[in-house]
């Protein structure tokens, strides 16, 4: 199984931003830091798992396990509703792809168990104007 961990990061909110994401699979490690521009940290959050998501599907990865430490992530795709309208479309991005795969699972984990995604999207924050550093 492969094991993703996500991260969003805003510096301001809204601010520059980027996504954080680090593949494990089965000892084959990827790192992704992706510039995203100017929104929110939730957004962020939301275009980290889009952005995993996509590469998954690249890879061909059929069952993928994701971690965020976004509560608000977890419980919109575990729900698949969303309080604030404004999310709405990145939610619904976010079912579309991970019907794709044969097994999608994501999981709530504390910050203190995604420093490695947190470091990446951070770095992607730094490298705003410089494209993207894969």
């Amino acid at each position: 199984m492969i094991e993703v961990h996500i991260d969003g990061a805003s510096a301001g909110n809204p601010g520059p931003s980027g996504a954080g994401i680090f593949i494990n699979n089965n000892g084959t490690v990827e790192r992704h830091s992706i510039p995203l521009g100017n929104m929110e940290n939730h957004e962020a959050e939301y275009w980290a798992l889009i952005k995993a998501l996509e590469i998954c599907l690249n890879h061909q990865f059929k069952i993928v396990s994701f971690r965020t430490d976004s509560q608000l992530i977890n419980q919109a795709v575990e729900k698949g509703f969303v309080k604030n309208k404004r999310y709405a479309p990145l939610l619904d991005q976010v079912l579309v792809l991970s019907s794709k795969l044969d097994l999608f699972f994501l999981k709530w984990i504390p910050s203190s168990e995604n420093k490695s995604a947190d470091e990446l999207a951070r770095r992607a924050i730094r490298t705003n104007n410089r494209g993207t550093d894969s």
